[in-house]
């Protein structure tokens, strides 16, 4: 049988060993001068003109960037459900409630008019996700959240470079942050990295991530360790280097299948969005586990289900709300190889076998 073609596959070289290996020798190995240089490159690789702060995870980059931006118990913010658990996790864990608000069937991303409905007295902020790669509708969603006097919190996790009208994700809410965890874009083997809007949310960052202390204990609020490494930094540097060249690829890739597969329902791309193609998304209507399962034994191709169980559903939320189109997505959707490692041979064996399969269900 054909080798396995994995749905994802981290990108590491001798570039980012031999960076390690540099800091190892310099003896500096927490957070210094590899993180500061890396948070001012990723700021100005993306063009995002706003400072950026490094942290040791996508997660405690969205819960500080919460807490930096005054969100607090008794707050609510609005969330897809069709997200990974961390998007209402962050909320919750500032003591804020997650509430979920439905998706567009075209780009799996919040809806602006379910976000309008969902706004009470008691909101403070908006925190779409830019899905798999594509941009939330910004443009709109910003002008709800003036329109109301709240915030805009962008998960941009799987979305490092997409823009919508020329402006990167990144750019729009108080804070925006960027997951660095090996299966994305770019990695830095682990870590987050947070854009924020102004000096004053990110002194509160760089306050939180170090235990509260900007001076050596001299502590001013109750603070956490979510420093990022310098040896981590020092990977981030080198991936900065890289990313843009596999993006192309993820989005040549893409387009590849785009214009082959037959049967299935492909992603589509709004007008002024540029996608990144962390995952490439297919919808699946009918028995999408099925497939799945038959894609890796019939071809030995790997995909992935991203997300099966919205977060409405999960056990620590159990939210009593209607959202056709996120059961929709969560039962429908399924994620083909789309990385920078695949090969033509392989792009063209998921086409076979996506179309084989296709034909044979319908």
């Amino acid at each position: 049988m054909n080798d396995f073609i994995p749905p994802a596959k981290p990108l590491i070289g001798d570039e980012e060993r031999e960076a390690v290996d540099r800091v190892l020798r310099s003896g500096m190995l927490a957070q210094g001068p590899e993180v500061k240089a890396f948070e001012e490159e990723f700021s100005a690789h993306f063009g995002l003109g706003r400072a950026c702060v490094a942290v040791n995870s996508g997660t405690s980059g969205q819960h500080l960037g919460l807490l930096s931006c005054g969100v607090k118990a008794g707050d609510e913010v609005i969330v897809p459900s069709f997200t990974f658990a961390a998007t209402a996790n962050s909320v919750a864990l500032t003591g804020a409630t997650p509430v979920f608000a439905d998706i567009d069937a075209d780009d799996f991303c919040l809806s602006p008019e379910a976000v309008e409905a969902a706004i009470t007295e008691r909101t403070v902020g908006i925190m779409p996700v830019h899905l798999y790669g594509h941009p939330a509708k910004m443009d709109r969603l910003m002008a709800i959240a003036e329109q109301h006097g709240i915030q805009v919190f962008e998960d941009a996790a799987q979305a490092h470079g997409a823009k919508l009208n020329g402006t990167p994700v990144g750019a729009f809410g108080s804070f925006a942050m960027f997951s660095l965890y090996p299966t994305k874009n770019m990695t830095s083997g682990e870590g987050g990295m947070v854009s924020v809007a102004n000096a004053e949310i990110e002194r509160n960052m760089r306050l939180y991530r170090n235990q509260g202390m900007e001076k050596q204990y001299h502590n001013e609020v109750v603070g956490l360790n979510n420093r990022m490494t310098d040896i981590h930094a020092a990977i981030g540097r080198v991936q900065l280097t890289k990313v843009d060249g596999w993006t192309a690829t993820r989005q040549q890739n893409a387009a590849f299948y785009d214009a082959n597969l037959e049967g299935v329902v492909v992603p589509p791309v709004a007008a002024g969005a540029v996608h990144v193609y962390h995952q490439y998304t297919i919808r699946v209507p009918q028995d999408r586990d099925g497939f799945s399962a038959a894609l890796k034994e019939q071809f030995n191709v790997g995909s992935g289900m991203f997300y099966p169980v919205p977060n409405h559903r999960l056990a620590p939320f159990q939210a009593d709300v209607d959202l056709p189109e996120t059961e929709k997505a969560a039962a429908e959707c399924l994620s083909l190889p789309v990385h920078p490692s695949l090969s033509q041979e392989d792009l063209e064996r998921v086409v076979t076998a996506v179309n084989t399969l296709a034909k044979a269900g319908s």
